[in-house]
């Protein structure tokens, strides 16, 4: 039996992961802005707490309330959070402000106020949901693409300095999934809109229809996560769907190949010898 401690548990995939990690005997403590939930559990298996990811201040709070109720934290998931869709340029500083706070500051301040937790037990799993806009970035998702690569860039460099001290670290880049990342909850379009993007940007903008009607099943995303933080050598990266894996490696592709066709000319690139 471990204890989790997830973010963002009132829908989607933080629902389905408290749900997942309910049924297979885990200790959840997960955040609502409210500080209240739905989810039924067997007495003392779940406890609520209120979290504005927003407000990074608010974090150490959670936390503390989080180790006070179950006297550990073994499984860090930051998963609240929202999509930012619309043309870079249509994008406004208050706006690319605000989905960095709530998708990368918030999830930071989550991480720097469970670390000294972790760092005592000399155990713990810190599992950033991240997104494959992370990893291979479309049109009229750049600021929403941007934090989620800063989160994933974090947390790379994050498992490189706690690995000694036994924790691990894993990000997760879920595609298409049938929550409601694409609904009013948790998605935003920028307040402008520029004709010269409708063929690009405006046509990811346009996603209303296509909300709960994705393919994938968040029940089964929690699943297999919960999966690889009980393995022993679990994933640094988790890219889950078929529409991420494809994504991924033809983003990897075109990376290679701007490698292999530069490569001379990268390389000569030293002072003479």
């Amino acid at each position: 039996m471990s204890v989790w401690f997830i973010t963002g548990i009132s829908r989607g995939l933080g629902r389905a992961l408290a749900e997942a990690a309910l049924r297979r005997g885990h200790i959840v403590v997960g955040t609502t802005r409210s500080g209240e939930s739905d989810l039924a559990a067997a007495d003392g298996a779940l406890r609520t707490v209120a979290l504005d990811v927003g407000v990074p201040e608010h974090a150490a709070a959670a936390v503390a309330a989080a180790h006070e109720f179950a006297g550990r934290i073994d499984v860090v998931v930051n998963n609240a959070g929202y999509g930012l869709l619309g043309a870079i340029e249509e994008t406004s500083p208050a706006e690319a402000e605000h989905v960095f706070d709530v998708n990368f500051f918030g999830a930071l301040g989550v991480v720097r106020a469970a670390l000294p937790v972790l760092r005592a037990q000399r155990s713990g799993h810190i599992v950033n949901i991240s997104s494959i806009a992370a990893l291979a970035p479309g049109a009229g998702s750049g600021l929403y693409a941007a934090a989620k690569a800063a989160l994933g860039g974090m947390s790379e460099a994050l498992e490189q300095e706690v690995a000694p001290l036994g924790i691990k670290v894993t990000a997760v880049e879920p595609g298409q999934f049938r929550t409601d990342f694409l609904s009013g909850h948790s998605r935003r379009n920028t307040a402008t809109a520029i004709d010269d993007y409708a063929a690009t940007s405006g046509s990811v903008t346009a996603l209303e229809g296509k909300d709960g009607k994705q393919f994938g099943d968040p029940a089964r995303a929690a699943e297999v996560i919960l999966d690889a933080v009980a393995d022993p050598e679990p994933p640094m990266h988790l890219v889950l769907g078929a529409d991420a894996l494809d994504r991924t490696r033809a983003n990897a592709d075109r990376l290679l190949g701007d490698l292999r066709r530069w490569e001379a000319a990268s390389a000569a690139t030293a002072f003479p010898a």
